[in-house]
């Protein structure tokens, strides 16, 4: 009887420990340069890393379909507004540890989610048509000028980047004001939304526009030849420019995520996240993805630097607020005809 109990005992001990040594990560980022850093944590830690990969409405669907039966311990993705949304229906629990908290900015995250990496998305303009003096001071706002009517190229309106671009509008201006604000860059696009962030600076090179709004990673990764040497010339032939630096900044957001409600690893999942904010994950990250570092004490990658880093940026608006706003920012662009 001894010898059952023991045995019984024996297999619980080492299915725990079994369990305890992987995590599971649910990833709607599709870098090559994050399978690299999970296998550089299973090696330190031993802690073995499942990925499964998608879009972020598969995902999701998947996890809240699956409720208390999930594996998946954590969510991983880019934007504050996914997260964000994804948090409001409850899919989240507590993701903090006293490191994480100390490592990370309270703007770039809230008890269940953490940010990992920023991006800033900014202005691009060809300086053969956009003089210094119509940069000077330049904000967000200012792009309603009727000064930049047929200039603009942005995406369009169901994009997660924009939409949390003007939920950030409507905290710091108010709901009214950003909904004018919207009418009035609608009729200074240069043409009905469409394509990627990068199909937004090529219209620039390509004289179709004078300014696009687009994230800094795209920019980056343009420059750096990876897309082909068409993209690489027509980045040469814009430039960026940071927007608000005499107010609250450069609107910043990120890639990141949180612990999942019955998530059957946590421990493991925290020690992951953990992981991610290290100096040397971090330092990885952005040689990688040419995102900005969540840390301290970390370069950018060259072409990041060459944009410029000094930069300020909007520490002073909660991302968290790109989920509140996102149904008011999408209600606004519908409502300005925004395609």
């Amino acid at each position: 009887m001894k010898k059952i109990i023991v045995i019984i005992l024996t297999s619980i001990l080492l299915n725990n420990f079994a369990i305890a040594n992987e995590v599971n990560v649910f990833s709607s980022r599709h870098y090559e340069s994050d399978i690299e850093l999970y296998k550089k944590f299973t090696n330190q830690t031993g802690i073995k890393v499942n990925v499964i990969s998608g879009k972020d409405e598969a995902l999701q669907k998947r996890i809240i379909e699956e409720g208390t039966n999930s594996k998946a311990d954590l969510y991983i993705t880019s934007d504050a507004g996914n997260i964000a949304i994804f948090d409001s229906k409850g899919m989240f629990q507590n993701s903090m540890s006293p490191t994480i908290e100390k490592l990370v900015p309270s703007n770039f995250r809230n008890k269940n989610w953490v940010g990992i990496t920023k991006r800033a998305r900014i202005l691009f303009y060809s300086p053969e048509r956009v003089v210094n003096d119509d940069l000077k001071n330049l904000n967000y706002e200012d792009l309603a000028n009727p000064k930049w009517k047929g200039r603009i190229v942005i995406r369009q309106s169901n994009n997660i980047y924009n939409q949390s671009l003007i939920a950030s509008l409507i905290f710091n201006n108010g709901k009214e004001t950003t909904n004018e604000w919207a009418k009035s860059i609608v009729k200074n696009m240069a043409r009905d939304p469409k394509g990627n962030d990068r199909a937004q600076i090529l219209a620039v090179a390509a004289g179709e526009a004078d300014i696009a709004i687009a994230n800094t990673y795209y920019y980056a990764l343009m420059l750096s030849g990876n897309k082909g040497l068409e993209q690489q010339i027509a980045a040469n032939k814009v430039l960026p420019f940071f927007p608000n630096q005499n107010n609250r900044g450069t609107h910043m957001n990120i890639s990141g995520g949180g612990i999942l409600k019955y998530a059957p690893n946590k421990d493991s999942a925290i020690k992951l996240i953990e992981f991610l904010l290290t100096k040397e994950a971090q330092q990885h990250l952005v040689n990688n993805t040419y995102e900005y570092p969540m840390i301290e004490g970390v370069e950018p990658h060259e072409l990041l630097k060459k944009m410029g880093t000094k930069f300020k940026q909007d520490l002073t608006t909660d991302v968290a607020s790109y989920g509140q706003y996102q149904s008011d920012a999408l209600e606004i662009m519908l409502n300005a005809k925004w395609k």
